[in-house]
């Protein structure tokens, strides 16, 4: 039934019915012969082939039910039968210490000697230890075949319950306090944590992060114009790309069937296996590996949405990445709206910001390409970068610099100047200053560079130019622009794309429309530094834990 089950192809209601008739029947004969029905209903879950859509279109059709309904009344029927009131005296409490010490000095010492001598620290050799010594669902089901069989009297049967509850509910405050994974990499190692750097030869790492299928062409064609120039030249001009899938980690036992395939071969996602072909996610960033230069190392994050900002840190601290691209947590529609694919990812999003390890960058997708990957010989887009100074500023210039070196890429630089009329100093901070006259002295060797001064009094005029730049493929803008220009302008940042800054904001809105893609970088602050746009009081979602 498996292999007549194609892919991408709705199974049959004839074969989910036969699976669970075959589960029924398996589970009545066992216990007519005198064994749990239980161990029938396994033996054919050990028979049903793991990977295919049979086993998925089970696991959608039945977990609910089970997982919902059938598990909550076993354990309240198991509870029902247990009497506590059973365990009197000194004798029965010092045997229920016994039984829990036991049971814990069994699993734990075990697994901590085991753990040792392969080498394991002793801390995360301790949480495995505790890890192993949960009790769940089998050693009830056993307890109470024990209890049914007149093996286990009713003092027994509550002790042994007991010891399953104590044994079980100690692991998470335990593991919790005792595992901590330390950071074993060097922070002297992790020196380019921005792309403006001195070095701008040196190997550039971009953790790119994607939701789904449809979030890859846009990431594929923002890496392409990453890639710099090409030839010679491009000697030590590496670029290093992690594709990181975010994914949310529920309760839910396809969510622990989901880790296990994500596991799989200790390779994420990258399964070398045959099947492997059919998943879209790895025939793209396969056929783009091999028709570019760029090296690309899959990832995934599969964790609940409290702490998937963790694992999107953690992993770029790691990787050593200069920047971490974040998808906006909206996507375009066919009339050119944005609609909200889940508000969850901005809570993503906002706290990412928060606390970076490296420059961060959130790209609003407006088709980037067309949706689909072009090759580099057919690359021929336009990037704008609106310059009113800061450092996000700076680094918003940084990469669209990288960007131009790119064959097939024009990059048209607007530096916003404050008009007379306003009384503003024409000032601009020494580091801007130094960055844009060095960026116009490379401006008159490459043909493909831009560069543009516009002298704006108030934010009407500022909207003006930028709507006269936009049409283009790309824009790149700082998250949080600087100086006495963009003070001057009273620009307002709209609360519902406060994590995009004031220009990121206002280009994302209706009032402006444009059909080019936004990508809104802030540059790494250092430690402890919190964005001055983003509140460190968040609201939780509802559904994280």
């Amino acid at each position: 039934m498996s292999l007549r089950c194609a892919d991408g192809e709705p199974v049959s209601e004839l074969y989910i019915c036969a699976t669970l008739s075959t589960v029924l029947a398996a589970g009545f004969i066992t216990d007519l012969i005198g064994i749990h029905a239980l161990f029938g209903a396994f033996v054919v879950g050990v028979l049903v082939p793991k990977d295919g859509p049979l086993a998925g279109a089970l696991v959608e059709k039945v977990e609910d039910l089970v997982s919902g309904l059938f598990l909550p009344l076993y354990f309240v029927s198991s509870g029902l039968k247990t009497d506590i009131t059973t365990i009197k005296g000194a004798q029965s409490w010092g045997l229920l210490v016994l039984v829990v010490v036991t049971a814990c000095f069994g699993k734990i010492i075990g697994t901590i000697s085991v753990a040792l001598l392969c080498k394991m620290p002793f801390r995360e050799s301790l949480a495995l230890g505790f890890l192993m010594n949960t009790k769940g669902l089998v050693e009830l089901i056993v307890l109470n075949i024990g209890k049914d069989r007149k093996v286990l009297n009713e003092q027994t049967f509550a002790i042994l319950v007991l010891m399953a509850i104590i044994t079980t509910f100690i692991t998470t405050p335990i593991v919790m306090a005792v595992y901590k994974p330390a950071k074993k990499q060097s922070k002297s190692d992790y020196t380019n944590r921005t792309i403006e750097r001195q070095d701008t030869n040196s190997e550039l790492r971009i953790l790119a992060c994607f939701h789904s299928v449809t979030n890859i062409p846009s990431i594929l064609n923002l890496i392409e114009v990453s890639r710099g120039t090409e030839g010679k030249e491009a000697r030590g001009r590496r670029l290093c790309v992690y594709a990181m899938h975010l994914m949310e980690l529920t309760e839910r036992s396809s969510a622990i069937v989901m880790v296990h395939r994500a596991r799989k071969n200790g390779l994420p996602f990258w399964n070398k296996g045959g099947k492997s072909d059919s998943d879209q996610i790895v025939v793209a960033f396969e056929a783009f590996q091999q028709l570019s230069r760029v090296s690309i190392r899959p990832m995934t994050a599969i964790s609940p949405f409290s702490n998937m900002h963790e694992d999107v840190c953690n992993s770029a601290e790691r990787k050593r990445a200069a920047i971490i691209i974040l998808p906006f947590h909206k996507h375009q529609r066919f009339d050119g709206s944005l609609e909200t694919t889940r508000a969850d990812f901005r809570w993503v999003n906002q706290k990412v910001l928060e606390q970076p390890p490296c420059s961060v960058g959130i790209l609003v997708d407006r088709g980037l390409g067309g949706g689909s990957h072009i090759c580099a010989s057919n690359v021929s887009s336009t990037i704008t970068v609106f310059f009113f100074g800061g450092r996000d500023d700076r680094e918003a210039l940084a990469y669209g610099r990288r960007m131009a070196e790119h064959p097939g890429i024009t990059l048209n630089v607007v530096r916003f100047l404050p008009s007379s009329d306003i009384g503003v100093e024409s000032t601009v901070v020494d580091i801007d200053q130094t960055i844009l006259t060095e960026f116009k002295e490379k401006k008159t060797e490459d043909e493909s560079v831009r560069y543009e001064e516009r002298a704006v009094g108030k934010g009407s005029e500022a909207v003006e130019v930028i709507k006269e730049f936009s049409r283009c493929h790309l824009i790149l803008v700082g998250q949080a622009p600087e100086g006495p220009v963009f003070e001057s302008l009273h620009l307002k940042i709209n609360a519902e794309f406060s994590e995009l800054g004031p220009v990121g904001g206002l280009l994302t809105s209706p009032e402006l429309s444009t059909a080019a893609s936004v990508l809104v970088v802030q540059q790494f602050r250092g430690p402890l530094v919190p964005s001055p746009s983003t509140s460190t009081a968040m609201v939780l979602p509802e559904d994280v834990e």
